[in-house]
């Protein structure tokens, strides 16, 4: 039998959770308190090892809140820390969460993971800002500028956030050059002209990388259908799509043999050339 074969399973919990309007830090922090009774709730009946919250999952994603987001924001060690950083030590769980971060530079969209200790394992920082179609956070937030892998049970993890989907050399640097085995993407798709291409773009990414994908989106009028996908997909195996709209915590488990025969059965990882820097060949013009 091989290594693969009897490697653990990683249970994730995927929280399509609801987002209230909010526009104070009295606010986020009552949202807060609730986000993290459902979660505690959920986590008494049934264990995971890895929480998984959208993005700015202590905020709405709103003009409205980003207007506001100097009073929003919080540091490292600040309230989602300190919601969160609970529910990790009692359920021996980690938790990934996101949340604006205030620094010295600016706010950033940050998401923070949690270990089962309580101790922060560190954060990443959304290095691709919206700036098209309606969208404004380069007016509010400055772009990250590291990556951030961890790790659960040996499964190698990265977050992206939202608008990182849309750079597949984001997605293929983690995989190929830090052996990432799945990509936690903590989204707020808003049903505008973007959202009807997000679930194509997140099976690409899957698909070409042969690694797990999670793509989080909050739940909601406006927001919804969070999508995992596999290390491959056809008619049979088929990506998991939650809720159109409505608040969902989905267990989901992952094994490292899907990775080993995907790679197994389809090698063009290996297949990829050292360098495209290929002469080009142009034909005349008509």
């Amino acid at each position: 039998m091989t290594e693969s074969l009897v490697s653990p399973v990683l249970e994730v919990l995927a929280c399509q959770i609801a987002i209230p309007h909010v526009v104070t830090a009295e606010g986020r922090d009552t949202h807060l308190r609730n986000a993290v009774e459902k979660v505690r709730r959920r986590l008494s009946i049934q264990r995971s090892d890895l929480v998984a919250l959208p993005e700015l999952s202590s905020i709405d994603y709103s003009p409205q809140s980003f207007e506001r987001i100097d009073g929003l924001a919080e540091p490292l060690d600040g309230p989602s820390f300190q919601a969160w950083h609970e529910v990790a030590r009692e359920f021996d769980t980690h938790v990934a969460y996101s949340f604006p971060r205030r620094a010295e530079a600016g706010v950033y969209i940050s998401l923070a993971v949690i270990g089962p200790s309580g101790t922060l394992m560190g954060h990443y920082d959304k290095i691709h800002l919206v700036n098209f179609d309606g969208g404004a956070e380069k007016k509010y937030f400055v772009a990250g500028d590291h990556l951030f892998v961890f790790q659960v049970k040996g499964f190698r993890i990265a977050p992206i956030i939202c608008y990182d989907i849309r750079i597949p050399e984001l997605t293929r640097r983690l995989v190929v050059e830090y052996g990432v085995d799945m990509i936690l993407h903590s989204s707020a798709y808003e049903r505008d002209r973007s959202f009807h291409s997000w679930h194509q773009l997140a099976y690409s990414r899957a698909i070409e990388n042969q690694v797990y994908f999670l793509s989080l989106n909050r739940a909601g009028e406006f927001f919804g259908k969070s999508i995992f996908c596999w290390p491959w997909m056809d008619e049979e195996r088929v990506p998991k799509v939650f809720s159109e709209h409505d608040e969902v915590l989905e267990e989901i488990s992952i094994e490292r043999m899907e990775i080993t025969l995907a790679r197994e059965r389809f090698p063009y990882l290996n297949d990829r050339r050292e360098s495209y820097d290929l002469p080009v060949i142009e034909a005349p013009g008509v």
